[in-house]
């Protein structure tokens, strides 16, 4: 593949002239200044800076509620100060658990108990610090003290349980034990309890991120036998942030829910283990042997349980207050001062985090630097920029959220747009977010040059998706550099502002080529990342210019680069899939009935195995579409009409320039419903919100989508009648920017 890619490129830098002459919502005469300032930007953009300050961010654990978590808050605060920014530490003080007793032994002849633990390694001079690290555990777990037989439930998804149904397994009663990966850890054990388990084991498997996946650390940069993953386990597809403040900010003295009142806090005790604690757990089961995608990489044959003996599972939580520190930095506009760019990356890690987050958040510094050396050189923005770097977002994007809840009011009124980065790597640009912003992010991409190869990280990406297509894919996609940008589900600080606010919002990163197994492990060091995954800060600085080219690009633009139009088409390929598997469903279930009335599966199954045969299914009924139909339909024509007229708004004052960009920038907003989503009213976008059973994954139109994939036939229709509403609002709020453009 490799020569595949590199034949692509060098016909890219031999037929690609690269120049950008001008700049989607900038005058001619603005887009020659944008063009020099980013010149002089890049310019000033420092790998060393951001190793240096890495060196110091990842010196010791900065967890939620750490001294060195406090002390890199302040660190920051006096950089950005120094820099220019009026600069201010906003505190909040939120529930954060942490163990205080952790115990896990396989019972019976053959006992173990587990490790729990990572070893110290002379190679990672970090690994050491035993004082200060968070030991091994799943945040917002339930205390409990269990002993049960275990069975293993695969990456423990809805699917996994529909296939341990088939096979006559039940969960009732039982601890469960999972991998990793398939859907974010906090749907595992949410299942698992929704199933009558008692406890979750979640473990690594070395198929996905250890030895089956390459040389393990310090020898390379995988998973070794007893690395862990932290992580939160709270239930955050309900609500994120604080939990005993949901809806407002945690600033101290505000009132709290009970513990017993919180609903996102898991039912049951979850525990996260390694590949090498897992082994013996994982010997001990019998029962069937699992389907081939859920073998692993372990040197055993897999059963699905129950096992004979029994497991117990025994959990203690201390349940603190903590305070966080998030660090608000603004350089204010010179014309448009109530005119906000927000840019924000986390600074707290489940331990060292280099990876996870501060290779992100040195970016966002040096972007900060850079701006700060054009202010002072008289190169000042024209709309207020806002840096933010983030505390807590590790268990539950806790600092974003409660700031965001804090100022809810004051962000709509004014915020442009949230940027957000969360880590980084060398490789490939990767971009989610707001489909309006889909066509401003090409024309940045254009503008960034690839450290490896030379050519712009546009054209990268593209000879990246060629190389790695289909053979009879290849056809169509030959000559499209347009680069299609993901929806955002959840993971990280832009949940509050796009799901909750609707302020368009983005989150930038580049990876493909820094692919390890330190995640949320001891081993997330600044030793690992040099090493393995950005040696040199190339792609650092790649970051930095990306991110800080578009915060640029938008402070300063004459018009702000709202395609709506984009964004309908994109609301468009969403419903033709929403409404295709609803008809798809139609016909599986009718298949489905039919194989059952004709005993195909009594004749198919196998006499030595237990397996549940199948009930016929209720049919699946027609929805009305046509009310969701009619505004898709208004709205793509009143963005079309907006698009043809967009280089009107260059000739208005500048008054009704203003009011005209604060349509724009506030338009997404109208697609907020203010019930929210079903069961999750804090969850108010309707066109992209985490699934409640995939968590970090997105589902697009959630609410209809989501309710068809239940089953749920009379919520559903309420739902397209709730779209189609936010859908004509968003229509009256472009019909009022048109009515400017005379």
């Amino acid at each position: 593949m490799r020569s595949i890619l590199l034949h692509i490129l060098i016909a890219i830098s031999c037929t690609s002239a690269f120049a950008q002459q001008k700049i989607t919502g900038f005058t001619a005469e603005h887009a020659a200044k944008q063009l020099e300032t980013e010149k002089k930007f890049d310019q000033l953009l420092s790998a060393e800076d951001q190793d240096k300050w890495m060196q110091f961010l990842t010196s010791k654990p900065h967890h939620a509620g750490s001294a060195q978590g406090k002390a890199n808050a302040e660190y920051m605060v006096s950089l950005f100060r120094q820099w220019g920014y009026e600069t201010e530490l906003a505190e909040y003080h939120v529930l954060f658990p942490t163990p205080k007793s952790r115990n896990l032994e396989l019972l019976g002849k053959q006992p173990y108990k587990a490790k729990l633990d990572e070893p110290v390694l002379k190679e990672d001079r970090t690994s050491g610090q035993r004082d200060q690290q968070l030991p091994t555990y799943n945040a917002y777990s339930a205390d409990g003290d269990v002993t049960a037989e275990l069975v293993f439930v695969n990456r423990g998804i809805p699917a996994d349980y529909e296939e341990l149904e088939k096979m006559g397994v039940s969960v009732r009663g039982k601890i469960v034990i999972a991998k990793y990966g398939g859907s974010w850890r906090g749907i595992k054990p949410k299942v698992a309890a929704e199933h009558g388990a008692i406890g979750c084991i979640i473990y690594s498997d070395p198929k996905d991120d250890g030895y089956a996946a390459g040389d393990v650390y310090p020898d390379g940069p995988f998973r070794p036998a007893q690395g862990v993953q932290r992580g939160s386990v709270m239930d955050m597809p309900v609500y994120p942030g604080d939990p005993g403040t949901p809806g407002y900010g945690s600033v101290k003295g505000a009132k709290r829910l009970e513990r017993s009142e919180i609903t996102t806090i898991m039912k049951i005790p979850v525990l996260p283990i390694s590949y090498e604690d897992a082994l013996p757990l994982l010997k001990a089961l019998k029962g069937p042997v699992v389907p081939d995608s859920w073998k692993g990489g372990l040197p055993i044959t897999y059963h699905v349980g129950p096992s004979i003996e029994k497991v117990r599972l025994q959990l203690q939580f201390n349940w603190d207050i903590v305070p966080l520190y998030n660090v608000i930095a603004k350089m204010k506009g010179t014309e448009f001062p109530d005119q906000w760019v927000i840019r924000g990356n986390h600074h707290d890690g489940w331990n060292n985090g280099a990876a996870d987050p501060i290779s992100g958040m040195v970016a966002e510094m040096d972007e900060a630097r850079a701006i700060g050396v054009l202010a002072s050189q008289g190169i000042k923005p024209r709309r207020t920029i806002v840096f933010c770097a983030w505390d807590g977002e590790e268990p539950a994007l806790l600092g974003s959220t409660e700031w965001v809840e804090d100022h809810a009011a004051e962000l709509q009124q004014k915020t442009v747009a949230y940027l957000n980065s969360d880590g980084n790597s060398r490789g490939y640009l990767g971009i989610g977010g707001s489909h309006a912003l889909e066509g401003f992010f090409n024309e940045v991409a254009g503008a960034v040059t690839d450290p490896q190869t030379g050519v712009s990280i546009l054209e990268r990406r593209y000879a990246r998706g060629m190389a790695t297509a289909e053979r009879n894919a290849r056809a169509k996609m030959m000559g499209n550099r347009y680069m299609k940008i993901g929806a955002l589900g959840a993971g990280s600080d832009y949940s509050p502002f796009f799901q909750h606010l609707g302020i368009p919002s983005a989150n930038i990163g580049f990876g493909g080529e820094g692919d390890g197994g330190e995640y949320h492990s001891i081993y997330d060091s600044y030793d690992h990342f040099t090493r393995f995954k950005d040696p040199g800060f190339r792609y650092g600085v790649a970051l930095a210019q990306t991110a800080g080219r578009s915060m640029l690009r938008l402070a300063n633009a004459d018009v702000l680069p709202f395609d709506y139009n984009i964004l309908t088409g994109t609301v468009q390929e969403y419903f033709n899939d929403v409404k295709g598997m609803l008809d798809q469903m139609r016909l599986d279930a009718e298949m489905e009935n039919k194989l059952i009335r004709d005993g195909v599966y009594k004749l198919a199954a196998d006499p030595r195995k237990k397996m549940a045969m199948p009930v016929e299914q209720a049919s699946v009924p027609f929805l009305e579409f046509s009310q969701l139909e009619n505004a898709l339909s208004k709205v793509s024509k009143t963005t079309i009409l907006l698009k043809s007229r967009i280089r009107d708004a260059e000739k208005l004052s500048a008054d009704e320039l203003t009011k005209f960009n604060t349509i724009l920038f506030q338009a997404e907003q109208k697609l907020l419903s203010e019930k929210g989503l079903p069961r999750r009213p804090w969850y108010r976008h309707q066109i992209y919100a985490p699934g409640f059973y995939t968590g970090y994954g997105v589902k697009t139109l959630p609410g209809v989508r989501e309710g068809i994939e239940e089953h749920n036939w009379k919520e559903s229709q309420e739902r397209i009648s709730v779209l189609a509403e936010v859908l004509m609002a968003f229509d009256a709020t472009i019909l009022q920017a048109l009515s400017l453009l005379k």
